[in-house]
């Protein structure tokens, strides 16, 4: 059954690869209910979660980041490390979700309070990869095209390991997750086909509209 493993959340912590000194991308699993709410300007939309570098994290269209435990098991044979939940930076660590075929504008209910709205994949950043410390990581993760999603905050509540994650809304278009991520990566051929999704955030249209108008 699709399902909540884990709830991560991050404290600020130094680093040495962000432009602002510290980052939350450390997220720890949590032991009980965890509130979740839409967060406004560049905020986490999980309570007690640390967002640091306020010009590229957090806000209404990137308030919880959910990554497949499936994807990470796959990374750890990949690496030959163990990674624990919450590892990649992410607040939700799902057990049986396509997290990667997600549609954009798809809808999940999570535990019987909480609607989110998947919104757009996560672009690697060096923070990530100093965080791993793997050699050529945002070249390797790109490659794999396994992104994660981030996802809205459609009705708040509380959340916790072991709720039930069901896919409510799922729209007639087949713009996923991972065909973003290519079209804005690897695979700039696809970008017109992202128009068949009209739930990007901003950010995203207006690379859409730039690219297109180009000669």
């Amino acid at each position: 059954m699709p399902a909540l493993l884990t709830v991560n959340i991050g404290a600020p912590r130094p680093t040495l690869h962000s432009d602002v000194d510290v980052t939350g991308i450390d997220k720890i699993p949590q032991d009980g209910p965890v509130r979740v709410h839409r967060p406004e300007r560049m905020h986490s939309g999980v309570a007690g979660d640390a967002i640091c570098d306020v010009r590229h994290h957090g806000g209404p269209d990137q308030a919880v980041y959910a990554y497949a435990r499936e994807d990470l098991d796959d990374w750890a044979v990949e690496l030959g490390r163990d990674l624990r939940s919450g590892m990649f930076g992410e607040n939700l660590t799902t057990v049986g979700v396509d997290v990667t075929n997600a549609r954009i504008g798809e809808r999940w209910q999570v535990g019987d309070q909480v609607l989110l709205e998947v919104s757009t994949p996560r672009i690697p950043c060096r923070t990530f990869a100093g965080w791993l410390g793997e050699q050529g990581w945002i070249k390797t993760f790109t490659q794999w095209a396994r992104p994660g999603a981030y996802l809205r905050v459609i009705e708040p509540g509380e959340i916790a390991a072991g709720d039930r994650i069901e896919v409510v809304h799922r729209p007639d278009h087949d713009v996923t997750i991972a065909t973003t991520f290519r079209a804005l990566t690897t695979e700039p051929e696809l970008i017109g086909g992202l128009l068949a999704a009209d739930a990007h955030p901003q950010h995203i249209r207006d690379r859409i509209t730039a690219r297109l108008r180009r000669p």
